[in-house]
């Protein structure tokens, strides 16, 4: 698909929201931010109000959104355990009625639409890494079910307005993603982390520090979103894995946080919490594939700019009190 478009980006205040907006007006599109500010923050956007190509919308996924776009974006949905379990009854409405919403918005419209799923949808996972025929291995009643099972339906429903109603549908699992704009407060153990060193703080590590995560730089996942989207065959549904296929244990990640710090930070062991999955690797072979997506920004590289955001911010704050 050629030219410019009228996109919509729900979500489009959050970490990843507001660099894909970013991205899209960089690419020459008209964008229609819309937001609840639950976990977005209009400080992520504040650059993009001055253009005249993007518009922003308080809006909340839950309730119906009529206007006229081109393609959707459905990112709307608190991505953190503490945000999503704050409100688990909204997390699940968000999904699931959110993504009800915005697949009848596209049916309407005759929109493409790109659903951010998680790799949440395979739990804690028996198969390693995780491809994306893997089902998955997910607690239908646990503390993080609102947002795991919230996320596998709203996949369903993806595939249903399909089958249904030939709605164009992408489905992409968004595996751990990192970088400036992140909440401070979300209680990811980058963001943890990064700040804890800084202010010279006991590092808070989960359990033994031995499970791993793979870490996608923001910069690198919003290329594969973009690519996904451009796909033009409607068979392509997904879903598709997008994330770094370069796995680190927690312990080596707070120990790289500390040496990039210059932190005087010790490492202070917690219990792990419930349903926290042991490993999270993607397998992102469909996405080199059919793609020709990797990520190409290593870990080391990525934290550096994302140290200083939250370096600056804390600046910020010790300069306003």
């Amino acid at each position: 698909m050629g030219g410019a478009r009228q996109i919509l980006v729900t979500g489009g205040a959050g970490f990843i929201g507001s660099h894909l907006c970013e991205r899209l007006l960089n690419d020459g599109h008209s964008v229609i931010c819309a937001d609840n500010f639950f976990t977005g923050s209009k400080e992520n956007i504040l650059p993009l109000l001055s253009n005249p190509y993007f518009e922003l919308l308080r809006h909340d996924v839950s309730e119906p959104l009529l206007i006229e776009v081109d393609e959707i974006y459905n990112l709307a949905c608190p991505a953190s355990p503490i945000h999503y379990q704050y409100n688990p009854v909204k997390t699940v409405k968000t999904n699931v009625m959110g993504t009800i919403h915005m697949l009848g918005l596209a049916k309407r419209t005759r929109a493409k639409m790109l659903q951010a799923s998680t790799s949440e949808v395979y739990g804690d996972p028996q198969v390693h890494p995780q491809p994306e025929t893997y089902w998955g291995n997910v607690n239908p009643i646990g503390i993080r079910s609102c947002y795991d099972e919230g996320k596998r339906l709203a996949e369903t429903l993806c595939m249903d307005y399909h089958r249904q109603n030939n709605v164009l549908v992408k489905i992409v699992r968004i595996f751990n993603t990192y970088g400036p704009r992140m909440a401070e407060n979300d209680g990811r153990v980058v963001s943890n982390f990064i700040i804890q060193a800084l202010k010279n703080e006991p590092i808070t590590l989960y359990g033994d520090g031995q499970q791993t995560r793979s870490f996608c730089y923001v910069a690198d996942l919003v290329e594969g979103l973009v690519a996904m989207m451009n796909r033009t065959d409607p068979r392509e549904t997904g879903p598709i894995n997008l994330g770094n296929p370069s796995e680190f244990t927690i312990l080596e990640l707070a120990e790289t946080v500390i040496k990039m710090t210059g932190s005087r930070s010790k490492i202070e062991q917690h219990p792990l919490p419930a349903d926290d999955p042991t490993q999270r690797k993607p397998d992102i072979t469909l996405a080199q594939k059919k793609l020709g997506w990797a990520p190409s920004i290593s870990l080391e590289e990525g934290l550096k700019p994302t140290i200083a955001y939250f370096e600056a911010r804390l600046h910020k704050a010790k300069v306003t009190l």
